[in-house]
């Protein structure tokens, strides 16, 4: 039986924290220098354009757009090589309010070499975003 590529096993690791409300898991998985683009460009959730940079600066992105929400990872494919790994995912997020997003994407993972996260990068656009209302 072969081991798991460590860039799969931190995507994996990052999903089941996210998924599990695990605040600190997922930060611990993640090196001080971590920048997240989720998605990449400018949007709600990267205002600058630039990514959320820093893990202070990651643990706030947390508070405010993972920790109110429920999210689950629907993985349909997943490939890695090197320090990164690439996956097709849809990310399924249901908002304290009831409401439930839907983004279909590409997302990437990036390691140093100590094996600790440095890049989450979604590609996807608020245009990619499909929405349900909770029913009245």
């Amino acid at each position: 039986m072969s081991e798991i590529h460590p860039a799969l096993q931190a995507a994996q690791n990052s999903w089941k924290a996210v998924q599990s409300s695990d605040k600190e898991a997922w930060l611990g998985l993640m090196a001080d220098d971590i920048c997240i683009e989720d998605p990449i460009g400018e949007a709600v959730t990267n205002p600058t354009g630039l990514g959320v940079q820093g893990k202070e600066a990651v643990s706030k992105f947390y508070d405010q757009f993972i920790g109110p929400a429920s999210i689950v990872v629907e993985t349909h494919m997943s490939r890695a090589a090197g320090n990164e790994s690439a996956h097709v995912l849809t990310l399924h997020t249901t908002l304290a309010n009831g409401v439930t997003t839907h983004v279909h994407g590409i997302f990437t993972y990036l390691l140093n070499d100590a094996g600790l996260l440095t890049n989450l990068r979604g590609y996807w656009t608020m245009a990619d975003m499909s929405v349900d209302q909770p029913d009245a």
